[in-house]
């Protein structure tokens, strides 16, 4: 399958030569979350059919956090990435016109959405969030959807206080993203913390998709070892975004190969999107005005 795409795909670069004369390379940034390595080998299949759908090298960059990739973009260094609803809002709040957002992953129930999910080792007896409580806490990266923003406006509400270090909490830390924390709760380095899934399939297997899914995948935890203790409403799942400035043509030709990468290989869809998916599906910016209301009040931009 991957050959006859990659055929597909060659023969479209053949038909289109401007894309060489318009761009000289095309980058694809990668969110943080997990380590470099394992992103980059997520996206390689990605950038194999990029650069035979565009007859340029692809570059694949992943930043140590989520600012690397959301600089990147307003930068220009960085031309397309999947960025989590809260990077996205951070993007547009520094400049509106920097980036469009054109795809968001759907699950495997046709939903859009996913959740921040608190939780603890099982040994540790904290089942809920009051028993957290004078505990240390760990948010992943101040700039995810999940590991940061959503919790530190919902988790205030369910407990009365707020997220400042010796307030409900004995410590709240950043562990640096979503891997780091599952890795340090599950070492027991913290108490608890948060990190994103679907909330869909077994709590077993990571749910469907996320990074707990990640985790699992990488043999990096066993989630009988952990608990869920906090689920989050509903989130938009984050935009694939291109580039504003990008040609025209460039940007129709990723978009398509983004919205047909899970019917052309399952397997790299699987890769690029945390886990299980039906693909993407077309998406505008209205779908985050919230979440941009949402970061615009806690974060400011």
């Amino acid at each position: 399958m991957k050959k006859f795409i990659a055929a597909a795909l060659a023969t479209t670069a053949l038909a289109t030569p401007t894309f060489a004369q318009e761009i000289t390379e095309f980058r694809i940034g990668v969110l943080g979350g997990e380590n470099a390595q394992d992103r980059m080998n997520s996206f390689a299949c990605l950038a194999d059919y990029t650069t035979e759908a565009l007859g340029v090298e692809t570059k694949i960059f992943a930043p140590a956090d989520y600012n690397g990739v959301i600089q990147g973009l307003l930068g220009g260094t960085i031309d397309m990435a999947w960025l989590g609803a809260s990077s996205y809002a951070a993007t547009y709040l520094q400049d509106p016109d920097a980036v469009e957002p054109v795809l968001v992953k759907v699950n495997l129930d046709g939903s859009i959405g996913y959740h921040s999910i608190g939780f603890a080792r099982v040994d540790s007896g904290i089942e809920s969030l009051e028993d957290v409580q004078g505990k240390v806490f760990g948010f992943g990266d101040p700039n995810s959807t999940s590991g940061y923003l959503i919790p530190s406006i919902e988790i205030p509400q369910a407990t009365g206080a707020t997220m400042e270090s010796g307030d409900y909490f004995g410590e709240v830390k950043f562990t640096g993203g979503h891997e780091q924390t599952i890795v340090a709760v599950a070492n027991g380095d913290i108490d608890a913390g948060v990190s994103w899934a679907d909330a869909q399939g077994e709590w077993e297997d990571g749910y469907n998709s996320g990074a707990l899914r990640r985790a699992v995948d990488a043999g990096l935890v066993d989630m009988n070892d952990l608990v869920q203790i906090w689920k989050s409403e509903v989130i938009p799942e984050g935009p694939v975004v291109l580039r504003s400035a990008l040609p025209e043509d460039v940007k129709a030709t990723m978009t398509d190969l983004m919205d047909n990468l899970y019917e052309n290989d399952p397997e790299c869809s699987y890769g690029v999107f945390a886990g299980d998916n039906l693909g993407a599906q077309p998406v505008t910016h209205e779908t985050y005005e919230s979440i941009v209301a949402a970061r615009q009040s806690v974060i400011g931009n």
